[in-house]
């Protein structure tokens, strides 16, 4: 009876109080917190990428021109979320060490300088975003058919960062802290609202037929820009709940006893940036490649260009499963450095990488197998169709090594570790992918920039598993000192909230 009453005490401690405490002894617990954490992050992840397949398939039954429209600017989205995202990762890291610390008050106080580090550079990136909007589709290539539709989708895009973020923010907080199951969730239900919201603005009103019965459905007959609007109305929703859980129901998070602190201390922003600036120029650089990919694929015709598109949004649902357990592993690394735990570390690392090239192994042979079905979710286009699929059957040889590259570099992320896995990234885009895909794009066309891509992941693959086995990542990682928590807890500019 005594160990029943125990083995319910322990399922009710959270994933922080268990690696505080000197849990996780056994590789079958460890595997357990492992995949506890994994499976709602991948649910996540999916989620999100589900919400570009619906935008992706319902503006592909408008046309080539419709769907490549999205597809030429895509490549510049991907860069402003990349941004986002580092920013992120310089709090959430900072937050994960202090929780694996014990210091959930110095957690808490972390939270409202976030708010404000990410709040500016959304405004700043919206900004840019706006008056780049009109020359951005020509400057990356896009026929005269393409422009008009591509500068409303991207300026809506830019207006919608702050929001964005500011979900980024939220939910990588609340994983952060061992909670990934309410960001999964409320993921999923972004997704959901993303297709009620798209459904009703993407296509102009019309009559439907159900068992007999004709319904009338309304519509904005936006097209493109009702794709976009459509996303940012989900984010818009899903950003309150988040932002409602995380400040008042978060186990290590809530503020319902604390104070905010909205002015960054200036520890705060020299270890956010710290983590952050390299992962944040990686971003923009390995982006720049893709805009560059871009810009090679664009002479190849409206075809490859929507081929091209399709086949990266078709792919992303391989791969998402290694970011879920990537952000599982940034969680378990940086909370077991918090604690002290370095044996720990390892094994997690080494637990995460395992899971996630299984994982990747399979959807890549999914991914082979499944091509065609893929494709034809996103245009009626047979030529379209045709050269997506030779896309996804060259990319699927690479999703093993590629798992390997987002795993270990989920878990050198969770050791405050970013500069020279950003520069491994960097070397290995631009010094294989971008002058293999130029050589033989003229050749080979877009198989040739396919086959390029694969080679690059199978070599970034290889270079971050060597770096990983070397150890020195463990060695280095970074976490806060107490004068730099002290500083975390000066009451600079606090309201009680």
């Amino acid at each position: 009876m005594t160990e029943a009453n125990d083995g319910k005490k322990r399922r009710k401690l959270d994933i922080a109080e268990v690696l505080r405490g000197g849990g996780a002894n056994t590789i079958r617990h460890q595997l357990r917190l492992t995949l506890q954490l994994s499976m709602p992050s991948i649910v996540a992840q999916l989620s999100t990428i589900l919400m570009q397949y619906i935008d992706a398939s319902m503006v592909g039954s408008l046309g080539a021109s419709a769907s490549a429209s999205i597809g030429i600017v895509s490549t510049t989205t991907w860069l402003f979320w990349g941004v986002g995202s580092a920013i992120v990762a310089g709090f959430s890291v900072q937050a994960a060490h202090l929780i694996g610390a014990d210091r959930d008050d110095s957690a808490r106080r972390l939270v409202g300088q976030a708010m404000t580090g990410i709040l500016t550079v959304a405004a700043v990136l919206a900004l840019l975003g706006l008056a780049i909007s009109g020359s951005l589709p020509r400057w990356l290539g896009g026929a005269e058919d393409v422009v008009p539709q591509a500068t409303s989708y991207f300026r809506v895009f830019s207006l919608s960062l702050p929001v964005l973020f500011v979900n980024f923010l939220a939910g990588s907080l609340l994983r952060c802290s061992g909670n990934t199951l309410v960001p999964g969730l409320l993921n999923v239900a972004m997704c959901v609202l993303d297709i009620l919201f798209n459904w009703l603005l993407i296509f102009p009103a019309r009559d439907i037929v159900v068992s007999g019965m004709t319904l009338h459905i309304p519509g904005a007959d936006l097209g493109v820009t009702g794709a976009a609007l459509g996303t940012v109305l989900a984010e818009l929703v899903i950003m309150g709940l988040m932002l409602w859980y995380l400040l008042r129901k978060s186990r290590h998070l809530n503020l319902k006893k604390g104070f905010i602190c909205f002015r960054p201390s200036a520890e705060v922003l020299r270890k956010a940036l710290r983590i952050s600036l390299p992962m944040g120029t990686e971003h923009i650089i390995m982006c720049s490649a893709q805009i560059f990919i871009t810009v090679i694929v664009a002479p190849l015709g409206t075809a490859a260009i929507a081929a091209n598109a399709f086949a990266i949004t078709a792919e992303s649902l391989c791969y998402m499963p290694g970011f879920g357990i990537a952000d599982a592993a940034t969680t378990l690394v940086g909370q077991t450095i918090g604690a002290g735990r370095r044996n720990l570390t390892r094994r997690f690392a080494y637990i995460s990488l395992g899971m996630g090239v299984c994982f990747m192994t399979v959807t890549g042979l999914l991914m082979y197998i499944g091509a065609p079905l893929l494709m034809e979710i996103f245009t009626p286009v047979q030529e379209v169709r045709d050269l997506g699929v030779m896309a996804l059957r060259i990319e699927a040889f690479a999703e093993p090594m590629y798992a390997a590259s987002i795993v270990v570099y989920g878990i050198f992320v969770g050791a405050g570790d970013t500069l020279v896995p950003s520069m491994m990234n960097l070397i290995s885009i631009w010094g294989v992918r971008i002058p293999l895909a130029a050589w033989l794009a003229g050749s080979m066309g877009l198989r040739g920039v396919w086959i390029a891509m694969c080679i690059e992941l199978c070599f970034r693959g290889v270079i971050f598993l060597i770096r990983l086995l070397r150890d020195k990542w463990i060695m280095k990682a970074s976490t806060l000192t107490q004068d730099e928590i002290r500083q975390i807890e000066q009451p600079i500019n606090e309201f009680e909230l």
